[in-house]
């Protein structure tokens, strides 16, 4: 069997190498790239060469009954790792259980005043902000609405470290939250006092209104980033609504670029993980 294989696989590079005079240059090549590619798979299964396993799923969930809809989804990345998968099923289950009592009691609480209800929503989403060697960093989305005027938006933040393989926080990437505190202060202020401007139609002026303050990045969800998936190469401050101005401005994300004042921040540990120098 395992001679045959092979003799099959020679088979396949033969006939990659004998195209027809019909053939452009470029159909040629990537005629040979595929023959070759099936050819080398098909000779490693018979020669029992370990494959390497099949990208993982990404996993959703969407229920809707009368009193809650509910949804909840994560990304491949998140369910190649069990730990994670874990984590959200149990995190989901918690969160649909709480939202369904909530709706059924608020149901029967409207019923007995008269007055009508209005079935629940609860969605949340993580999605991959940054996929690098050395860290994974998940950024959730997540909607409620309770039968008010209008729904929340609330944000959160996973971060697991490949290298140790578990999860860790944002805040144990840092020398002291302090020191980084102080490092990333003035670039955010400015970014996000630029992107409110930019919503407001005007300049920023500083007064009594706490919308025209800067606000401390610390209490909000800071999430790493990446852009070419081979380090973190910012850090992304996530601003709900209500937090650094009205409702209708909805949310804010204040990209901060990491430099060399963030990087002597962060843990001499972790720091490979880090753009700059």
């Amino acid at each position: 069997m395992r001679n045959g294989g092979l003799g099959f696989a020679a088979m396949l590079l033969l006939a990659a190498c004998s195209p027809s005079s019909e053939q452009s240059a470029s159909e040629q090549a990537a005629g040979n790239a595929s023959a070759n590619a099936a050819a080398s798979r098909y000779a490693d299964r018979m020669s029992g060469t370990p494959q390497p396993p099949p990208p993982a799923k990404a996993f959703a969930l969407a229920e809707k009954n009368d009193f809650l809809e509910f949804a909840y989804a994560y990304p491949g990345q998140a369910a190649a790792i069990p730990a994670l998968v874990d984590k959200f099923g149990k995190e989901a289950a918690s969160a649909k259980a709480d939202a369904l009592k909530m709706a059924k009691d608020d149901s029967a609480a409207a019923k007995k005043s008269g007055f009508p209800f209005r079935a629940h929503s609860l969605d949340r989403k993580w999605s991959v902000e940054a996929d690098t060697p050395r860290f994974l960093s998940l950024e959730s989305q997540t909607y409620v609405y309770t039968g008010g005027a209008h729904g929340m938006t609330g944000y959160d933040v996973v971060l697991w470290d490949r290298a140790r393989h578990r999860e860790t926080s944002v805040k144990a990437l840092m020398t002291t939250p302090a020191a980084f505190a102080t490092a990333i202060r003035e670039p955010f202020c400015k970014e996000l006092d630029r992107q409110r401007a930019e919503k407001r139609g005007a300049p920023v002026v500083r007064g009594d209104d706490p919308f025209t303050q800067c606000i401390d990045p610390m209490a909000e969800v800071i999430v790493p980033t990446s852009k070419d998936g081979k380090l973190i190469d910012a850090m992304t401050v996530v601003v709900g609504p209500y937090s650094a101005g009205p409702y209708a401005e909805g949310s804010y994300d204040v990209v901060l670029p990491i430099d060399a004042a963030m990087r002597k921040a962060i843990k001499t540990e972790y720091q490979d993980g880090f753009a700059g120098k």
